[in-house]
C-alpha cells in the first residue's frame, strides 16, 4: 500500500486503530486510550468494584440488622453508586471526594505576618524634597458632554416629529 493511499484512507476513514508505516514496517497504533474498557456487561472494572462492595455491604447489613441497614448499608450502597456513576465536572466522583476530604481535613487558619521592612533601604541616599508643581487644565466652553447629549436628544426629536 503506498504512503498515498494509506494517507487517503487515513482522512476518509474513521478509525479506532491507525496504520503506521515506518520504513515498509506497518504497526497499530492504539487511539482512545484514555476511555476504559468494559469488562462485565456494560460495567467498566472500577464500576463494577464500586458496585459489588456497596451492595455487599448493604445486603450483610439488611440480613444482619434493618437498623445498620438503614444506617450504614443505605449510604453505602449510595456512595457506591455515586463513585461509579456520578462525574463531577467531567470528573470521576472519586477524585471529587478526595479533594473534598482533604479540604475539610487540612487546616484553615492562617497567620498575619509583619512584613519586614525593606531590605535595601539605605540611609547613604538623600530623600528627594518634592515640590507641587501647578499643572494648568483646559476649561471648556459649551457644557461637555452633557450640553452635547442634549443636543443630540433633540435632533432625535425634531426628526421624530
Amino acid at each position: 500500500m503506498s504512503l498515498a493511499k494509506v494517507y487517503t484512507h487515513f482522512l476518509t476513514q474513521p478509525l479506532v486503530m491507525t496504520a503506521c508505516i515506518i520504513e515498509g514496517m506497518r504497526f497499530e497504533v492504539p487511539q482512545f486510550i484514555e476511555i476504559e474498557d468494559k469488562i462485565f456487561g456494560p460495567f467498566t472494572w472500577k464500576q463494577f468494584v464500586y458496585l459489588c462492595g456497596g451492595i455487599g455491604i448493604a445486603g450483610i447489613t439488611f440480613i444482619t440488622s434493618k437498623i445498620l441497614f438503614l444506617l450504614i448499608g443505605l449510604p453505602a450502597a449510595g456512595l457506591a453508586a455515586l463513585l461509579a456513576f456520578y462525574p463531577v465536572n467531567n470528573r470521576p466522583f472519586s477524585v471529587f471526594l478526595e479533594a473534598a476530604i482533604s479540604f475539610y481535613g487540612s487546616t484553615k487558619i492562617y497567620y498575619w505576618r509583619k512584613k519586614k521592612d525593606n531590605v535595601y533601604k539605605s540611609e547613604a541616599l538623600p530623600e528627594v524634597v518634592s515640590t507641587p508643581t501647578h499643572i494648568p487644565t483646559p476649561t471648556r466652553n459649551g457644557g461637555g458632554i452633557n450640553s452635547l447629549s442634549r443636543k443630540l436628544e433633540l435632533n432625535a426629536l425634531q426628526k421624530a416629529e
